[in-house]
């Protein structure tokens, strides 16, 4: 199954933009409680939520939610009041601010109660966790492996930076100050995201571009991003999901070539034959593997 490659977030105060965006090409929608919400309005949030994530059409989008932080006094009826309201209808919940495996085992513990008293089976509603800090990138090995109901981690480049204290005007783009520093800025935190991701078997998702209004520089870091090998990009805005499906989509002439490779290598089994060209390159198991990851994220 092809892992999503745009993720929309949504204020879980308006129900009525996440109708729009429940209509819009958007790979994945979550309705944010977090920083998409006044602290007036996160307790009128909740029920708005309950009610998106049960009456609207999700056309077969998991239901996804973000939570507040759980050092926060918002997030445990976060996680009762709206777990309790949808019931069986929630696929996953959104945790801002993972910084220790603890934390998800708090929030797996305490799912497990609600499960139960409503009659659910145990472990049904799965995880997804936001790195956004110096402890949590520490953490990010044992924060992947914390519990089963873990699904992904997501990058938050825009709270990382002001945990470590990079310089930054505006959050996921390249600024002056990617001039001075040799390299990408984020590649470390990225890169151990993603690897931290796959040795547990879970996806990586790239945080937002905060200008919605900046094509270039939302496509620039979608390639960043994709070329580390995260699955898909946030978008805060539904003019970002174009670029983000596109850049997170194999071009025809990398399916062309996965084609070409797992052919060949079909053939050569079948023949018996151990050594496999395409085109005048060496192919190697390696090589097979990436062009089947290639073909499962070809678009339908």
């Amino acid at each position: 199954m092809r892992a999503p490659r745009s993720i929309l977030a949504v204020p879980g105060s308006n129900p009525g933009m996440a109708e729009k965006a429940l209509a819009s090409a958007a790979d994945a929608v979550f309705l944010d409680l977090e920083d998409a919400v006044t602290p007036d309005e996160k307790a009128e949030a909740r029920p708005k939520v309950v009610h998106t994530l049960k009456e609207l059409d999700w056309d077969g989008r998991p239901t996804l939610y973000r939570t507040n932080a759980l050092d926060t006094p918002y997030f445990y009826r976060d996680l009762i009041e709206v777990v309790e309201g949808v019931g069986d209808r929630l696929a996953a919940i959104m945790v801002p601010k993972v910084q220790r495996p603890e934390d998800l085992h708090v929030v797996a513990t305490l799912l497990y109660q609600i499960e139960l008293s409503i009659g659910l089976e145990p472990g049904k509603i799965k995880l997804e966790a936001q790195i956004e800090s110096a402890e949590g990138l520490v953490n990010v090995e044992s924060i992947a492996r914390a519990t089963g109901r873990l699904t992904a981690l997501h990058f938050g480049p825009g709270d990382y930076a002001a945990s470590v204290r990079i310089p930054q005007k505006s959050i996921g783009t390249m600024d002056e100050w990617d001039g001075v520093y040799p390299g990408h800025r984020f590649h470390y935190a990225m890169h151990r995201i993603v690897v931290a991701a796959r040795a547990a078997g879970v996806r990586a998702v790239d945080g937002p571009v905060a200008d919605h209004r900046d094509e270039k520089g939302l496509r620039q870091s979608s390639l960043l991003a994709r070329s580390l090998g995260f699955d898909g990009k946030w978008c805060i805005h539904p003019a970002q999901i174009e670029t983000v499906n596109d850049v997170f989509s194999p071009t025809n002439e990398e399916v062309e070539w996965a084609r070409k490779v797992v052919q060949a290598y079909d053939e050569a089994n079948a023949a018996g034959r151990g050594a496999i060209t395409v085109e005048g390159q060496m192919i190697d198991a390696a090589s097979i593997r990436m062009a089947r990851n290639t073909l499962e994220q070809a678009p339908d």
